[in-house]
């Protein structure tokens, strides 16, 4: 073995001024270790930039974030105006007010209870919460302690997408409305159909995105460092495209909004892309054959026949990976940079060799509380700290009241001997009483501030990404799928196009003991 002792220090010789003024910039990006946290791009897998050679984007919450709070509320109003004109519930409903707080990506709803959960890495239930009533820890384990949740069942939703909070929070608004306010049973497997049933028509009839589009500047953020991202990347020779589940009109109108004529180069947004794919249908595009339309952009019109090439700045509708990879081939040289978990994630992951890049734009927040809080996070730490140790003294101390019982039974012991043997066991016996009461207050300590650390994050359910001590399932997943994660898209412009993005190395339990 080396004694890396041995090896002499790498100098660290700043250029000199002269020098480094004859050297163009090269574009390779910030000082990555000064960046804010809530900016940083953070690596699951190793990703070698320079070995990219396409990058296609979803639209909506990643090359276009909303929004969150009117957009969302929009979609809760409107869902909520369907349920009354269209499916005859009472008109009360319409004045229960949104709480954006009281939802996050990651939790499950339980249709046949009524509930809303949120779950860990190991399916272990941890907050439950019927309408707005946190469920105690004997319901909670009624309920879930002994059931196999499979979210792939009928009875569980599971909100892997932002557009899915608004319904979820109207859900459990509606149930505490009925339940607490109007005194009426709830039929509560029907009531989240309607409400996803509503919604959908809501997107499918156009009247979501049509208020949308008339006040664009309301719901759309226009990330002013987008197009200089997309310039840096085009620069850098990479092929760029667009992959959304939107369709022509509505991706035209969002998109000419936040890229025209930002740059001279790119008088349209289009100029930026090399293709422009609209109306994919993900997560069907990664598992289907639907062939690829191409569209007019002058007039929208679709063409009947399936493209055979795809042209320069085209614009095409539907499609699937498998044509899609012959037509413009990459393989494990495409990074997809989506928001969806799963419609862009996952299944991109599962049905392809492309790399994957997940958008949170909840990560922003949670970084910029993280920071908040890193003091209470430390003691945390020291308090997780404090009570293994006193685990381990309790431990051993009941080990040695167990040797000294055994002693006792030994045949023939001297009266002094037996006297001796009892006083150190009543001493013992005060001791353990000592520690147990030391560790039940250091539990205690632990357990408030883990509650308000949760409360900083968000005061019903903590951080997304954690469940109690545990990675939450949403952030398990994010580890498992996302090569990258980033708060947004522009973060992209913070490194070198031919960057190197590794891994912390991952250690197993035995090899940190």
């Amino acid at each position: 073995m080396p004694n890396y002792a041995d090896f002499e220090p790498i100098p660290d010789v700043p250029l000199e001024t002269e020098t480094a003024d004859l050297i163009p910039d090269l574009g390779l990006g910030m000082d990555t270790g000064t960046l804010d946290p809530a900016h940083r791009i953070y690596v699951n897998r190793n990703l070698r930039m320079d070995q990219i050679r396409q990058i296609g984007f979803d639209m909506d919450y990643t090359l276009a974030p909303y929004v969150k709070t009117a957009i969302e509320g929009l979609s809760y109003r409107l869902t909520a105006e369907r349920l009354v004109k269209k499916l005859g519930y009472p008109e009360s409903i319409l004045d229960i007010e949104y709480e954006p707080a009281f939802v996050l990506r990651g939790l499950v709803v339980d249709k046949r209870l009524g509930n809303i959960f949120k779950m860990d890495r190991y399916n272990h239930v941890g907050r439950v919460f019927h309408g707005r009533r946190e469920l105690t820890k004997d319901e909670r384990r009624k309920h879930y302690r002994n059931v196999k949740i499979r979210l792939s069942a009928s009875r569980y939703h599971w909100l892997d997408t932002l557009f899915a909070l608004p319904e979820a929070a109207l859900y459990s608004g509606i149930i505490e409305h009925y339940e607490q306010d109007l005194g009426k049973r709830v039929a509560f497997h029907k009531l989240f159909d309607d409400i996803r049933t509503s919604i959908d028509a809501c997107h499918r009839d156009g009247s979501l995105k049509t208020i949308i589009m008339a006040n664009l500047s309301e719901y759309i953020i226009a990330d002013p460092e987008l197009p200089t991202t997309l310039h840096r990347l085009r620069s850098a020779g990479k092929r760029l495209f667009v992959l959304t589940n939107s369709y022509w009109d509505y991706t035209n109108a969002v998109m000419s909004y936040m890229l025209d004529d930002r740059l001279a180069e790119y008088p349209r947004w289009l100029n930026y892309f090399d293709v422009a794919i609209v109306g994919a249908q993900k997560p069907n595009f990664f598992t289907g054959n639907a062939p690829f339309l191409r569209i007019d952009p002058a007039t929208g019109r679709v063409d009947d026949k399936p493209a055979t090439k795809f042209e320069q700045r085209g614009v095409y509708q539907g499609g699937n990976i498998a044509r899609f990879e012959k037509l413009a081939p990459g393989g494990e040289a495409v990074l997809y940079v989506g928001d969806h978990i799963y419609g862009d994630i996952i299944r991109s992951k599962k049905d392809s060799l492309w790399r994957t890049a997940l958008v949170l734009e909840e990560l922003e927040y949670e970084q910029t509380r993280a920071r908040d809080i890193q003091h209470a996070q430390s003691d945390l730490i020291e308090l997780e700290d404090r009570r293994r140790a006193l685990d381990h003294e309790i431990t051993t101390i009941k080990l040695r009241i167990t040797a000294i019982e055994q002693m006792f039974e030994t045949k023939g012991l001297a009266r002094q001997r037996v006297n001796d043997l009892a006083r150190a066991k009543r001493q013992l016996k005060m001791l353990l009483d000592k520690k147990r009461r030391s560790l039940h207050t250091v539990i205690d300590r632990r357990d408030r501030l883990g509650d308000e650390i949760d409360r900083a994050y968000n005061p019903y359910w903590g951080s997304v990404f954690k469940e109690g001590s545990e990675v939450s399932r949403f952030g398990e997943q994010v580890e498992e799928y996302a090569c990258i994660y980033t708060s947004r898209v522009s973060n992209l412009s913070k490194y070198s196009p031919t960057q190197y993005f590794r891994a912390v190395r991952h250690w197993m339990a035995h090899e940190k003991a």
